[in-house]
């Protein structure tokens, strides 16, 4: 329980990343541990699509940061060299909680396996569009899930992971 309770306080989002590629040990471990994300009714209703090649990640990256304002030459995957991509089933009335916890259990089972990762939004957004539901469809991914967000993983660069914030005096209420 200390070594969980300690991962929980000492992930951060990786804001830079080396260029190298994890190894697919380190994948496998963390996608693994994804599969046992709770969900509702043990429905285990998201899907994951991995994707490691420079091409489709840098459309990716375009295509997120269009949501931005940004251009092409910003990328708000921040050089990441995989990125898993969670998907939420629109059937089933958990589906986003569950894709969510996901992403939770994504990253910090990157932390425990040495690797940094962040939590990219507008996954909805990107898959809502024609470009983004062509890639679904590439990609096997059924037309009744939509896009949540992207947990991107690599190794962390110098400086791509900063100090956390104080937490909040009144974070909870007991009542």
């Amino acid at each position: 329980m200390k070594e969980t309770l300690t991962d929980i306080r000492t992930r951060r989002s990786c804001r830079k990343y080396r260029p190298e590629q994890i190894t697919e040990e380190e994948l496998s471990t963390v996608l693994e541990a994804a599969t046992w994300t709770p969900t509702g009714r043990g429905m285990q209703s998201p899907q994951l699509v991995v994707v490691q090649d420079a091409a489709t990640l840098k459309q990716l990256s375009v295509l997120n940061g269009s949501f931005m304002g940004w251009g092409p030459d910003k990328d708000p995957m921040y050089g990441a060299p995989t990125a898993v991509l969670v998907f939420t089933d629109t059937t089933i009335p958990t589906g986003r909680d569950d894709s969510a916890l996901m992403m939770g259990t994504l990253m910090l089972a990157a932390h425990s396996t040495g690797l940094g990762s962040c939590w990219i939004n507008r996954g909805k957004e990107m898959f809502d569009t024609a470009e983004g539901r062509e890639l679904m469809q590439k990609w096997g991914v059924a037309d009744k899930y939509e896009g949540l967000a992207i947990c991107i993983l690599g190794y962390p660069a110098e400086g791509g992971i900063l100090a956390p914030k104080p937490r909040r005096e009144d974070y909870i209420i007991r009542a």
